[in-house]
């Protein structure tokens, strides 16, 4: 059929299908490198109980069939092994069937990860990774000329990314509306990167700029990316630059990466004078067409949802409607935390605290802690983690479940757990007790850098969590990890984890994971 192919999009195939295989292998890598002390047998949320008490209808996944940290691993590093060929060629040297068949394993693997993830895999970004890489599979490969329906379902993709954000922006915090939020987002955002300092030292006017600019690319741009050549490319070329800039401002995960991949489908390659294909391809067999064809009408029907979503007032962000993770919602940063809190974890090798105790802290690879050190750039790779851990200080409720077992591991000297770390003050023996402390950090000024060499300033709010034991967190129902039996220590009242009183912030929330403020914020 002719208005089945649109040979022309040849490269933008090419780069989004090599692009998209490269975000997966960073996923798998991440998944295998975190999984042990995270969602491990032994971890913080061990997936076997979470797959006893949910079953396989709710959150479709391998793991609901076999799960040991040996299978996990498995399939982490299959995958990781399997994206790494895809976006070095493989999948255009095998016939087209089995093209399909590569991206839809890669597809089952990772959606059997996120499902079981809970709480460490509840941002946006794994749903959005899930729903592009399966419209990857029906792109087809070297065999086959590109889809124009796969291509188009990628610009809705595109479109609902952008134009949802956006939505959310202008219904959500009044200083996007004002365009006062970038004079406090480069600083509190979840983990600022190498250049955020420098951003969030730029002029008011620019930043009143940054806002505009954000308002027209989300809610403006996005149109054109839905209308006819050459209007698309120049669209997606805006979105490519905005999400740049993002790029270099902080670390959003692979969430910018994604995005730049998904506007690259709107891209036709003669109109920006890149090299078009002289190559005639062959018709495309029946099979793929009707696959496409029913691709189409799926997502079709399932927009119903996050269009019914975008256009209503209560409108919420980062929500699957399925199981599958497909044709979902998506938006960020609806909400902009005014002033930033950190939870500074500690721990003491003393027997007995008294008021002379030396407390150590612990340092984390990219959340702030040292207040010299510069903020370190790791995206599109995801610490779940440290990310987390910026969750933490805004909402107690929300950590409570993983944090107490997060240190119940640093009271064990958990290895799994130690290697999420960039510094553990006790390399020769555990800590004897473990406290936390809520701090509110700010970027210091010119002069302050200059003088001090210190990026951050710090100040302690109060006391997060009392210091604990072994003994004390075994009371509460945290155990050691693979039964380590708890030394003899003195007691110390667990008091949990104090609720912050934080400054003036906004965090609407939304039951299927976190909230929709953020590309993945506590709930309420």
């Amino acid at each position: 059929m002719d208005w089945f192919a649109a040979p022309d999009y040849w490269l933008s195939r090419l780069l989004v299908q090599r692009l998209l295989a490269g975000l997966y292998l960073i996923g798998f890598l991440a998944a295998a490198a975190q999984f042990r002390a995270l969602i491990g047998a032994d971890g913080m949320l061990p997936v076997p109980r979470f797959t006893a008490r949910v079953p396989f209808r709710q959150a479709p996944s391998l793991f609901h069939l076999h799960y040991s940290d040996r299978f996990f691993a498995a399939v982490a590093w299959s995958g990781a092994a399997l994206a790494a060929a895809v976006a070095a060629g493989l999948g255009d040297a095998v016939p087209l069937w089995a093209s399909v068949l590569f991206w839809a394993v890669l597809w089952v693997l990772y959606l059997s990860i996120v499902n079981v993830g809970q709480t460490w895999y509840s941002f946006g970004w794994e749903s959005l990774l899930l729903e592009a890489g399966f419209l990857a599979a029906f792109l087809g490969n070297a065999d086959a000329a590109p889809p124009t329906l796969v291509l188009w379902l990628m610009r809705w993709l595109a479109f609902r990314v952008e134009f949802g954000a956006g939505l959310i922006k202008l219904r959500g915090d009044t200083c996007w509306r004002d365009l006062t939020c970038l004079r406090y987002h480069h600083e509190t955002q979840p983990m600022p990167g190498p250049l955020s300092w420098f951003f969030h030292h730029l002029p008011d006017p620019l930043h009143r700029v940054e806002a505009a600019a954000n308002h027209f690319v989300q809610l403006v741009v996005p149109v054109g990316l839905l209308l006819p050549q050459p209007i698309a490319s120049y669209a997606a070329c805006a979105v490519l630059a905005t999400q740049l800039w993002l790029v270099a401002s902080g670390n959003f995960a692979w969430l910018n990466w994604l995005t730049i991949a998904l506007a690259l489908a709107a891209v036709e390659p003669a109109r920006l004078g890149l090299p078009v294909h002289a190559r005639r391809y062959p018709g495309a067999p029946l099979w793929y067409e009707a696959l496409v064809i029913a691709l189409t009408v799926a997502v079709l029907v399932l927009s119903y949802w996050p269009v019914t979503n975008m256009v209503s007032r209560r409108q919420v962000m980062n929500r699957s409607f399925n199981r599958l993770h497909l044709v979902n919602t998506y938006g960020a940063f609806g909400s902009v935390n005014r002033l930033r809190q950190e939870v500074v974890v500690e721990g003491t090798d003393e027997a007995v605290l008294t008021p002379h105790t030396v407390w150590r802290e612990y340092g984390f690879k990219g959340k702030p802690g040292d207040v010299h050190r510069l903020p370190r750039q790791y995206a599109p790779y995801h610490l779940r983690l440290d990310w987390l851990m910026w969750f933490a200080g805004i909402s107690p409720a929300y950590a409570r479940p993983w944090f107490l077992p997060f240190v119940a591991r640093l009271l064990a000297g958990d290895r799994a757990t130690l290697r999420l770390l960039r510094h553990n003050p006790f390399p020769d023996d555990p800590p004897t007790h473990v406290r936390a402390t809520l701090y509110l950090y700010r970027f210091t000024g010119w002069r302050e850098l200059r003088e001090t060499g210190a990026w951050w300033h710090r100040t302690a709010l109060h006391e997060y969590l009392a210091p604990v034991d072994e003994h004390t967190l075994g009371r509460a129902g945290y155990r050691p990890p693979l039964g380590r039996p708890a030394r003899s220590a003195r007691k110390v009242p667990l008091d949990g984890l104090r609720r912050p009183r934080p400054p003036r912030t906004e965090h609407p929330g939304h039951p299927s994971g976190p909230g929709e403020g953020h590309p993945g914020g506590p709930p309420e």
